[in-house]
């Protein structure tokens, strides 16, 4: 039996419900004015093309997305290093980033607001918030998850403090950290969009804001399609990097 080609069956049901979605619409039984058929989001998304306002929009908004994960992502390894290995820093930042973690933070947009003005800084910093908690407890909790009996022997050898974290915790606390990375990106382009509904002049969530204004589903629906597109991208890329990084670990991939 010949057995059918993994990009093919991935692509099986996303084609499915597009001519689903295109049958359900050209035979009316799905409202026009609710949302637009398959055939009317491509034409919107060749016009934006080809007029250049679909790349605009798209710089814009990876500036704001690539900004905040990488500040977000760099203090909350900075952060779950310290808490994960000292008891010391477990104690100083731990118990203050959980009570952070539980307020609602696109809660504190008008604070933000407040803080930075209307220019980018609030949105970068609600990226910035939403990618840290991922990033920060993964890092946190993978430190914490190094077999103890690895420590143990390093130090029965003698080896160095910096060269055990360097050599075993660091490659032990790794797989979590690349986890806590893949969900900071999905917690970041969350994070963006309703960043970029709040007062914004530009990017994809502006987009949105103003084709909802107009009643244009085409383009709304287009704009989701392409942060669902770059957050994909996003998180090949991030696979890519943990199949990279992550060779010497064998683990089971699926039957």
């Amino acid at each position: 039996m010949t057995r059918v080609p993994r990009t093919l069956r991935r692509a099986l049901v996303p084609i499915g419900l597009i001519a689903l979605w295109q049958l359900l619409a050209e035979t009316g039984a799905v409202d026009p004015r609710i949302t637009s058929s398959p055939w009317e989001i491509v034409t919107a998304l060749t016009e934006m093309i080809r007029s250049g306002e679909l790349a605009e929009h798209m710089r814009i908004s990876l500036f704001r997305a690539v900004a905040g994960l990488a500040c977000g992502a760099t203090l909350a390894t900075i952060a779950g290093i310290a808490a994960g290995l000292s008891r010391f820093g477990e104690d100083a930042l731990d118990s203050t980033v959980q009570a952070i973690r539980t307020m609602p933070y696109l809660g504190m947009v008008p604070l933000f607001i407040l803080w930075f003005g209307l220019g980018e800084a609030p949105r970068i910093t609600m990226v910035a918030l939403g990618s840290f908690f991922p990033v920060y407890l993964n890092v946190f909790k993978g430190i914490r998850d190094v077999d103890d009996r690895l420590i143990d022997l390093g130090r029965g050898y003698r080896v160095g403090r910096w060269e055990l974290i360097r050599d075993v915790i660091v490659p032990g606390a790794m797989p979590s950290a690349l986890v806590g990375l893949r969900y900071a990106l999905g917690t970041a382009w969350m994070s963006l969009v309703v960043a970029e509904q709040i007062n914004a002049q530009s990017g994809l969530g502006y987009l949105i804001v103003q084709a909802n204004i107009l009643a244009q589903t085409s383009i709304i629906i287009t704009a989701l399609a392409v942060y669902a597109v770059i957050g994909i991208l996003a998180d090949a890329i991030v696979r890519l990097i943990e199949r990279r990084a992550l060779r010497w670990r064998r683990t089971f991939e699926g039957a």
